[in-house]
């Protein structure tokens, strides 16, 4: 994928909560193709705030077929974008819009079988769950759909409105448990985080058949998403079913660190071939990593986080082999097929071939 973001109109602008805001874009009929996507994907927006461009991803928040362009933004403390769009941006602006892309998706299938589809989200985590749970909702008829969604408390709860109209429509299908960390209420296991503990305990007493279940997704808090794999597995899930959706990148540990600054070291002086738009260049390894170094010999390659978490620099290694950092944006199937966060990613000898187009 090539880096061609295209200006959108801010159609609409929609408080949430008080931090929260869903904003949704006009896309015009010669561009509908460009910005159809998959239930679970996520939009780049870039904008000028300060003098410096600044990207960020969000998650589309509308299911496919409802025919709208639409994330939600959370306000986090620093967080220049996020607060950007809350106190400036409006109705009738323009942004810088990437395509959909992400791989935080599945393939509901109109002619399957009755399934059942559990998430587990947390806080701002909603966003891409609430693509997903919609599509399945939407076009498996005899589908059953499961979230564990946890919050601070009951004001801090995005979509809440819309989620208690889903229960409405869906009656018997979908079912929806609050998890409120400073909120009490009747449900000793409704209060309070969605740790470790309570994972487990939301597995056996309401999933109860673990195994059964067709696919998991999980997004929000690190820590939260951690409890919810761990128990996963541990109740004997098999770990492709677990489908997770990451926001933010942990530090790399010491010793992985330590192998890519090597890995660096022994780069230095290589040339490697990327592909991008159908052109294959010949690059110069900057010292640092592939995209940086793809980006100064004059390539358009996308990017977003920086941090291994987003994969909007995700490309294949057709030949060679390369040293990855934080991998955060990749499944295990895409990683064996030789895809690569470029981001995080440096050439091991002369002669690397990348292709950002596959």
């Amino acid at each position: 994928m090539s880096e061609h973001f295209h200006e959108l109109t801010v159609a609409e602008i929609t408080p949430e909560t008080e931090d929260a805001n869903s904003v949704r874009f006009a896309v015009p009929e010669e561009l509908a193709e460009t910005f159809a996507f998959k239930a679970g994907q996520h939009l780049t927006l870039k904008a000028t705030i300060d003098g410096e461009e600044v990207r960020r991803n969000y998650s589309l928040c509308v299911a496919p077929h409802e025919g709208q362009l639409k994330v939600t933004v959370k306000r986090i403390a620093g967080g220049v974008f996020s607060n950007w769009v809350g106190d400036h941006l409006k109705e009738g602006d323009r942004l810088d819009v990437l395509p959909p892309h992400g791989s935080f998706t599945y393939d509901f299938d109109e002619s399957a079988p009755p399934r059942h589809y559990v998430a587990f989200a947390g806080g701002s985590g909603i966003t891409p769950i609430m693509s997903l749970l919609r599509t399945a909702l939407a076009r498996e008829p005899e589908a059953r759909f499961t979230l564990f969604y946890g919050n601070r408390d009951s004001s801090s709860v995005i979509f809440l409105d819309q989620l208690s109209d889903l229960k409405d429509r869906y009656m018997g299908r979908f079912e929806l448990f609050h998890f409120l960390s400073e909120e009490a209420g009747d449900v000793d296991l409704f209060n309070g985080m969605l740790d470790r503990e309570t994972c487990d305990a939301v597995i056996e007493d309401l999933v109860r058949d673990p195994k059964a279940v067709e696919s998991y997704f999980i997004c929000g808090p690190g820590p939260m998403m951690d409890a919810a794999e761990a128990a996963l597995l541990d109740a004997g899930v098999d770990k492709p079913r677990i489908h997770i959706e990451r926001f933010t990148a942990g530090r790399p540990s010491a010793a992985v660190a330590a192998q890519l600054a090597q890995a660096k070291q022994q780069a230095s002086g290589t040339h490697m071939w990327v592909t991008l738009d159908g052109r294959a260049r010949k690059v110069e390894f900057n010292g640092d990593n592939i995209l940086d170094s793809a980006r100064e010999a004059g390539l358009p390659a996308p990017f977003a986080c920086k941090a291994g978490v987003c994969a909007t620099c995700r490309a294949r290694v057709t030949e060679g082999d390369v040293e990855m950092g934080a991998r955060y944006g990749l499944t295990d199937e895409e990683i064996a097929a030789g895809y690569i966060l470029t981001c995080q990613s440096v050439p091991k000898g002369d002669g690397v071939k990348v292709d950002y187009d596959a």
